[in-house]
């Protein structure tokens, strides 16, 4: 999309004979800053991949291990196969695994598959850091999911998720770990452990670098993906980026809406529209109803019916 000869967006500047605001894919970003965990880490994923594969990459222990779960009435009924495809498959592999841990360790020693690092309490603890935090990148991924989000919203739940990567390191930092409830759990199981917290905050840290780097370009240009949505608060003469658009007609266009009443409610009642539109959704995907969501109306039409309409009491 963005290469810099033959590719969409640079074939439409030169149609169009301007410059275009453009961006790289939000959800490619979040997906490659995902994979800034210390190599250490990875090598923990790594090896439980390979576990996971040995287990059920062959027929006849696929069904013996899927019958020693079912004997032993465990929540789960297998195990996951990580898709190499979607990095971030990995996280519910790894929820997956650390459920079935011991029922892991008792297949593997029958085959005579040893594994020490699975009585290793220092990658031990790196594995319930890794089930923790892959479960917090899935949920940011999933809000960035579905059709119809705007780069504002979605830049926003990234920025939001920039500002929790601070909590967390201060979590881990304090020994807490509310937000780290399989690291938790298995610090309570090993009393004797002591956590590496300086090197668990280091790796926190590091991804929250990654996703400054990344998403630098969005931030800077936050007040122009704004502005859609609460133009009468921005200062449209601060605003560099609308290619296309004359600055003097907009100020004046702007000027002219600010003392309209009917302007005026309808810019308010979008903005109650979205925080609705977003409320529901969150309620509707803590009960799992997924079809629901999708018949809501997107940001993306609010936001183009209130313009439309601006545009026909205009004229």
């Amino acid at each position: 999309m963005r290469g810099s000869k033959r590719e969409f967006v640079t074939l439409l500047q030169k149609a169009l004979d301007r410059n275009l605001l453009a961006f790289h894919c939000i959800l490619h970003q979040e997906a490659l800053c995902a994979q800034t965990f210390p190599s250490e880490c990875m090598a923990v994923m790594n090896l439980i991949i390979e576990m996971v594969n040995k287990i059920i990459a062959k027929a006849l222990n696929h069904r013996q291990f899927r019958a020693l779960l079912d004997e032993v009435d465990n929540e789960y009924s297998d195990l996951l196969l990580h898709n190499k495809v979607r990095w971030l498959s990995r996280g519910e592999v790894l929820r997956r695994f650390v459920a079935c841990l011991e029922h892991v360790k008792t297949f593997l020693k029958s085959k005579d598959l040893n594994y020490p690092q699975l009585e290793d309490t220092e990658w031990l603890e790196k594995l319930h850091v890794l089930v923790d935090m892959t479960s917090h990148l899935n949920k940011l991924n999933e809000s960035l999911q579905g059709r119809g989000n705007t780069a504002l919203q979605m830049l926003e739940v990234v920025l939001s998720f920039e500002r929790k990567l601070t909590v967390f390191a201060r979590d881990i930092q304090r020994g807490t770990l509310s937000h780290f409830p399989s690291l938790r759990e298995f610090k309570e199981a090993h009393h004797d452990h002591t956590l590496n917290g300086d090197y668990l905050q280091g790796a926190i840290v590091e991804m929250q670098t990654a996703f400054g780097s990344r998403f630098c370009e969005f931030r800077k240009e936050k007040m122009t993906l704004s502005f859609p949505v609460t133009p009468l608060e921005i200062d449209p003469s601060l605003l560099s980026r609308f290619p296309g658009v004359n600055q003097a007609d907009l100020e004046m266009e702007m000027a002219d809406i600010a003392d309209k009443d009917l302007g005026v409610s309808k810019f308010k009642r979008l903005t109650a529209e979205l925080e609705d539109v977003t409320r529901q959704k969150a309620q509707l995907a803590q009960s799992h109803k997924w079809s629901e969501i999708e018949s809501l109306p997107t940001p993306e039409k609010l936001v183009y019916d209130t313009r439309n309409f601006l545009t026909v009491i205009g004229t």
